[in-house]
């Protein structure tokens, strides 16, 4: 591929700057990079329409990293805490790619570049882009983030202000608004920050000790690499989950939880099923439109034993909403705690995360749902692809469900040692099934019997 590589070096200037200990969110997803190894860089590549120069994206880098503290922050490494520096100025590099060949291509090869190389986090600052031409003319963009920088609600805040940029002069139409990083952290030290993370903590405690302590048996068929992922595109689990949510009056993502729910009691036999869920945290005041890292996992159970699917997903509702309120807490303090579970009754599985990672979205509306004739109809387009398969992962099994073109993809990656590549894909089909199957019966039973005793 002929690909010529120019970069520009882009100066900032911003309000703020100082050191501080990190945040719950920063802190709990650098333990995670730094247990497993993984980069998690978060970002993406944008298509731009004609017209766009490369003089607009320096401007655009200049005005969003001056604007937000996140983008402007950096790691410490001190022997008792690792700290966020966020400096008042600098400069980073804006590189420019000029190919003659596929500029799509050329894009993908940057965003896989910028995703696999972890930052220097000392040194780099938490944004990496790259313009890619062709003939001259811009085409796209690449953008990725250190994920102790921003999670995906942040990135959308950083976009959503993009719009307070005045393209002629640089310069700003609006405040920023939303909490900074180093607010966020002088908040969460406060004694009422330190009672929100208790009363998270004390709901964590509760359930860790009333679940049974196991989630899987052993596999028959493990692998090497050790985590396998496959990927399930499902039209009539798309169809299915919208006619669901329509009838219960829930929103789609509890949907999502119910039916992974009795998937997964189905297959291991043992109810309640339990989950981590990935929670903004946007809800809490001034946290809407901070460009910052705020997502959090909050652990739920959802008891599907003898019951109808629709009942489940109010289950689902109750457990969803009531790890959302307690997803906001210090991960050194949550360690702590599971110190003393582990010693009272020895290691309880709950490694398991489900991130539904759709735009949020309520019940539809009856002129969108499908018929009876549609659902049938869209059963045989189901398709179903191996992706990665990598020696690290964050969980025991990871599941996230992403919206595709009039279908939902279901991403299902586990640990061959708990699960064997067949029962994992049996996981994704399982999760199909159960949603068509009560989308043609609103009585139709979970098939699960009674829970398992705690400890079992």
């Amino acid at each position: 591929m002929g690909i010529r590589t120019s970069r520009i070096l882009v100066p900032f200037h911003g309000e703020g700057s100082g050191v501080a200990e990190l945040t719950w969110a920063q802190l709990g997803i650098w333990q995670t990079m730094r247990d497993t190894g993984l980069s998690m860089n978060i970002g993406g590549t944008v298509p731009m329409p004609p017209g766009t120069t490369v003089q607009g994206m320096e401007m655009l880098l200049r005005y969003l990293v001056g604007r937000h503290q996140a983008l402007r922050t950096r790691l410490r490494f001190d022997p008792d805490a690792t700290r966020q520096v966020v400096s008042a100025e600098g400069e980073l590099t804006l590189e420019v790619l000029d190919t003659d060949d596929d500029p799509a291509a050329a894009a993908e090869q940057l965003r896989s570049r910028y995703e696999r190389t972890p930052f220097d986090y000392e040194h780099e600052w938490p944004v990496r882009m790259g313009v890619v031409r062709h003939g001259g003319e811009v085409t796209h963009v690449v953008v990725l983030y250190c994920h102790v920088a921003v999670d995906g609600s942040g990135i959308d805040a950083i976009v959503r202000d993009m719009a307070n940029l005045d393209p002629e002069t640089g310069t700003t139409t609006a405040p920023v608004s939303g909490l900074t990083p180093l607010e966020l952290a002088a908040k969460q030290a406060t004694p009422a920050g330190r009672r929100q993370s208790e009363k998270s903590l004390r709901y964590w405690e509760q359930l860790l000790r009333s679940i049974p302590a196991q989630r899987f048996g052993v596999s028959d068929d493990p692998r090497r690499p050790r985590y396998w992922e496959v990927t399930r595109r499902s039209p009539a689990m798309h169809l299915a989950m919208q006619l669901v949510a329509h009838r219960t009056g829930a929103g789609v993502g509890y949907v999502v939880l119910a039916a992974y729910s009795v998937a997964l009691a189905r297959l291991t036999g043992r109810s309640p099923s339990v989950a981590q869920l990935v929670v903004s945290n946007r809800f809490r005041p001034g946290c809407a439109d901070s460009v910052s890292q705020l997502a959090q996992l909050a652990i739920c159970a959802v008891d599907v034993a003898d019951a109808t699917f629709d009942e489940v997903v109010a289950r689902a509702w109750t457990a969803a909403t009531n790890a959302y309120m307690h997803g906001h807490f210090d991960p050194l303090a949550l360690t702590a705690m599971l110190e003393r579970v582990r010693a009272d009754r020895g290691d309880v599985d709950f490694s398991i995360i489900v991130n539904d990672r759709r735009t949020r979205d309520g019940a539809p509306p009856p002129a969108d749902l499908a018929t009876p004739q549609q659902l049938r109809a869209a059963l045989p387009r189901s398709t179903s692809w191996w992706n990665r398969k990598v020696d690290v992962l964050d969980a025991e099994l990871n599941i996230s469900v992403d919206a595709a073109p009039d279908a939902v993809d279901v991403s299902i990656c586990a640990d061959t040692h708990r699960l064997g590549p067949a029962e994992i894909e049996a996981l994704a089909q399982e999760m199909e099934r159960v949603t068509v199957e009560a989308a043609f019966d609103p009585a139709a039973p979970t098939r699960v019997g009674a829970p398992i005793a705690a400890g079992g």
